[in-house]
Parts: structure tokens; sequence; C-alpha cells
């Protein structure tokens, strides 16, 4: 998030992509040959990328991850992204430049999201300054964010129902919610502060508060203090089965603007959903490095 709060961006390295329609009607038997480097930026001129490539565009060598004419790769004391991708419908159009985060510290932190471990959250480093600087006016601009990555060896709706995530900054770090509601009943209820030093503690999760529905009404709440009403600032992704926004809340007294996310596992099981998701995300299987 830009330290204005008018511009924010996310950006996924997928190896089996999560969320590709392409992946599903394969049968997820190859993550390897359904990768992909997924950006989008949010404020005025923002563009979503997310195309679903092939074995041949992956390449993980050297501490990087490059997949097709992108990457991310450790440089030093951050993580250098370089996209060049193109925009999908309807702004078919390029995204191109460089984002570099500098984490403030890294954690070993891992948090099992399921009992056996099957999903897990891997919070490298929820504190970190972030720079970018991508051909389009206005896109030129430092802020705040966090770099994290989840683990899984079965598909998401295998084993969820529902779940909520947030991020949100305070004056001594950043705090992350995690709430799932799991197929069996069982739910997750998971609060971590991370100071700037990268120490991760585990806190008692202030109350869920309800918040109004995203535009293809999707269920939303998030932790907040008792009596707070928590408010979407930006919208930043929505779709049939999913929310990202920038939301307020109210932390121990403390206002806080962070990013949450809301995903409805059982609408993401729909069949209907695919084709839908196919016209966002095309697949392109036969990309070759240069030489």
């Amino acid at each position: 998030m830009s330290d204005c709060g008018t511009r924010a961006l996310s950006v996924i390295g997928f190896i089996g992509s999560v969320f590709s329609p392409w992946y599903a009607w394969s049968g997820r038997r190859d993550p390897a040959n359904h990768c992909c480097i997924n950006v989008a930026t949010y404020g005025p001129g923002g563009r979503f990328t997310m195309t679903d490539r092939g074995r041949t565009a992956l390449c993980t060598d050297g501490g990087a991850l490059t997949v097709g004419p992108s990457a991310m790769r450790w440089t030093d004391d951050r993580l250098v992204i370089e996209v060049n991708e193109w925009g999908a419908l309807p702004m078919v159009t390029p995204v191109r430049g460089t984002i570099e985060v500098v984490p403030g510290a890294l954690t070993s932190v891992e948090l099992p999201l399921t009992p056996d471990g099957a999903h897990v959250w891997r919070p490298f480093a929820p504190v970190a300054r972030v720079e970018v600087a991508l051909e389009s006016q206005g896109w030129q601009w430092r802020g705040h964010g966090y770099f994290d990555a989840n683990f899984g060896t079965r598909a998401l709706e295998q084993d969820f129902a529902f779940w909520t995530w947030g991020r949100f900054p305070v004056a001594d770090g950043a705090t992350c919610f995690y709430d799932a509601t799991r197929l069996d009943g069982s739910r997750l209820a998971q609060a971590v502060h991370f100071d700037h030093d990268g120490r991760a503690t585990e806190i008692d999760p202030p109350p869920l508060q309800k918040m109004k529905r995203s535009l293809w009404a999707v269920r939303r709440e998030t932790r907040g203090d008792a009596g707070c009403a928590p408010q979407q600032v930006m919208n930043m992704l929505d779709a049939p089965f999913y929310s990202r926004s920038m939301v307020r809340t109210v932390l121990n007294g403390e206002q806080s603007i962070g990013v949450h996310e809301a995903l409805d596992l059982r609408r993401f099981r729909s069949p209907l959903l695919k084709p839908m998701l196919a016209v966002r995300v095309p697949r392109r299987s036969g990309w070759q490095f240069p030489g």
C-alpha cells in the first residue's frame, strides 16, 4: 500500500496456480505445468494480470522464481520483482517495471492451517517497505507491505468452506489474523503480532466484526476492538468467490488500515465459475526462454 493510501498492488508467484481454471481442469496433477506470476495494481490506471503458463516457462535456479518474462529474486537485502506482463481483459495493455520489497526482518514462523499440516502459512516478512517503479504514469511510489507464502498438498476447497485473512500495520509492527471454517466444521482463529525485529507473539484475537458484503455479496468479517465497525477504504479485487480490499479497523485503541481478504470456497467449487475465470486467466503453455 502506498504511503499516501491511494494506490496498492499485490504480486503472487504460483507453482500450481490455485485459482486457475486450467489447473483445475487438468486435475491438478502437474503443478509445474500451471505456473504464474500474478500482478494486480489498484488505484488510477490499475491492471490485473494472471497468465497460466506451462512448465517450459518455469525456472527456480539461483534463489529466483522465474515464470516466463517475469521473475522474483533475492538481491542483497531485498526481494526484487521484475514484471513484464499483459493486463487481462478488458484492459489488455503492458504491465512492466520493477517492485522491490525490503523486509524489516525475516521470521521463522510457520502456521499449519489444518491439523495434519496439509496447508501451511509462512509469513516471511510481515513488516516491509515497498518501492514501486512501473512503466505507467503515477506508478512510481513507496509504501509499506509484507511478504508471505502459502503451501499446500491438497486443493483449498477440499479442506475449507470459508476464510478471511488480514494484515494490519500498527506503530510497533504488524498484526495478522487468520480465520477459517474447515469443511469438517472445525475453526481456525489465529492472531499473531510481529514487531519490527520479526519477533512473533501469539495474541488473543479481538472480537470478529461483521463488514458489508462485497459487490459480489461475498461475506466479510475481520477482527477489531469491541464496538468498532471495520470499513472498506478501497475495493481492490472483487470476484464471485473472493474479495480483497483495504480495510480500516481499530486494534487496542489504534486505528489501522490494512489489506483484508475473504474467500468463499463453497462458491469456488462451482463448475460454473471456471469458464468465467478463463476469460480473465489466459493459458499460454508454449513459452520458451530465449536462446
